[in-house]
């Protein structure tokens, strides 16, 4: 019951939570700090994509191994 009343957000309340933002940021802060969530969000996403191909790699070097042995 708790998570739906926190997914239950209005307009009104979407407007409010903006005007605060402005307040409390003023219109010309907005654009960089969204321009850093940004660029948070593309620095996890190569970090994520890059372990799982680290992962891959250590995956088929075994394989390799036991290729290079059999022949």
């Amino acid at each position: 019951m708790e998570a739906y009343i926190i997914l239950a957000i209005g307009v009104w309340q979407i407007v409010v939570i903006v005007l605060l933002v402005l307040l409390l940021f003023g219109g010309r802060k907005i654009p960089e700090l969204m321009r850093g969530v940004g660029q948070g969000m593309k620095e996890f996403k190569k970090a994520t994509s890059d372990d799982s191909d680290d992962e891959e790699e250590e995956e088929e070097e075994p394989r390799a191994r036991k290729k290079l042995k059999n022949d």
